[in-house]
């Protein structure tokens, strides 16, 4: 039966830095020797800061063109009383052009 003795080595961290087993047969001796991870490149956060303002241009784009839309049913809804004022205005001309072609 094979016997093995591991030794594991941590830093102040207490991340564990190397790894060594020990065995009666076979290799004598074989170490992993691992490193700690960093805190990372950032690229995380700044993919974030980037979404972010991504989300914030199409949000305010999203808003202003709703802006437009009413600003144009306004102006449509305004364009239509104007047409209907004047088809007014035309029809008591042509009744008063009327009444004057019959007296």
């Amino acid at each position: 039966m094979t016997q093995e003795r591991i030794t594991e080595t941590t830093n102040e961290q207490g991340t564990l830095v190397e790894r060594t087993i020990e065995r009666d047969t076979g290799p004598a001796q074989v170490t992993v020797n691992t490193s700690p991870s960093s805190g990372g490149s950032g690229m995380g956060v700044i993919a974030a800061i980037v979404l972010l303002l991504v989300l914030a241009v199409g949000g305010y784009m999203l808003f202003n063109n709703s802006g437009s839309e009413e600003r144009k049913d306004n102006a449509v809804a305004k364009a239509a009383g104007d047409v209907g004022d004047a088809a007014q205005k035309a029809g008591a001309a042509v009744e008063k052009a009327a009444d004057k072609m019959a007296n």
